[in-house]
């Protein structure tokens, strides 16, 4: 039985270890077919501080992930009605956020080659996820399951417009992302799956704007 005080030391623990601990991810980083392929175009300034900022938004992306799937658990947990059924959604969402977890890994790595920083207001973004990812919880499990699957969907949305503009030479980047992209639209799947409510239009179109102010922000800060 998780307790009140065990699921919020839980809840603190991972907004720690995502702001400030170093992340290991569970798989290997995607990579290119042909690193000799790669390596015979390098990047120009423009197109690196391009990439970087790409990467930058896609980190901060990971962030408010990590917050929404460790707030939508914790509030799964908590919340009323058969604890079975309330626990097997935690692990649902918690598994969904390992892997989310790889991603936050590779972003950094790329970063760091491309010689760039994550976003400044990292913080900043994951106690607003936290806070949307908490209310969307508490509102029962279809809705959280169907939260979800908005999210993911305009996650798989953006990170197909960050294909576009990806430098073409900079392969490494566009493996990451390709991956990310598989990943997102299996987790809009099985909570679709899960029994996810569709959400009404106004909360998407809602869901989007946020999404929309805070990727214009991370690009730059």
């Amino acid at each position: 039985m998780t307790t009140f005080v065990d699921a919020s030391l839980i809840a603190a623990d991972s907004a720690l270890r995502t702001l400030f601990a170093p992340h290991r991810a569970g798989r290997t980083c995607p990579t290119v077919p042909d690193p000799l392929q790669a390596s015979a175009h390098p990047l120009s300034d423009t197109d690196r501080r391009l990439s970087g900022a790409l990467m930058r938004v896609n980190h901060v992306g990971e962030i408010c992930a990590q917050a929404l799937y460790t707030s939508q658990a914790l509030a799964a947990r908590l919340g009323p009605g058969d604890r079975p059924a309330r626990e097997g959604l935690a692990r649902h969402l918690e598994a969904a956020g390992q892997e989310e977890t790889d991603h936050l890994a590779w972003c950094k790595q790329r970063l760091d080659e491309l010689g760039d920083r994550p976003s400044l207001l990292n913080p900043l973004w994951y106690a607003g996820a936290f806070g949307i990812g908490l209310l969307a919880g508490r509102l029962g499990e279809r809705v959280s399951l169907g939260f979800v699957v908005e999210t993911e969907r305009q996650v798989e949305a953006h990170l197909d417009s960050h294909m576009d503009r990806l430098p073409a030479h900079d392969h490494a980047s566009r493996a990451i992302v390709a991956q990310m992209k598989d990943d997102e639209a299996r987790h809009a799947r099985e909570a679709q799956h899960a029994g996810a409510a569709e959400l009404p239009a106004p909360v998407k179109r809602a869901m989007r704007l946020a999404a929309r102010a805070m990727t214009t922000l991370a690009h730059r800060v």
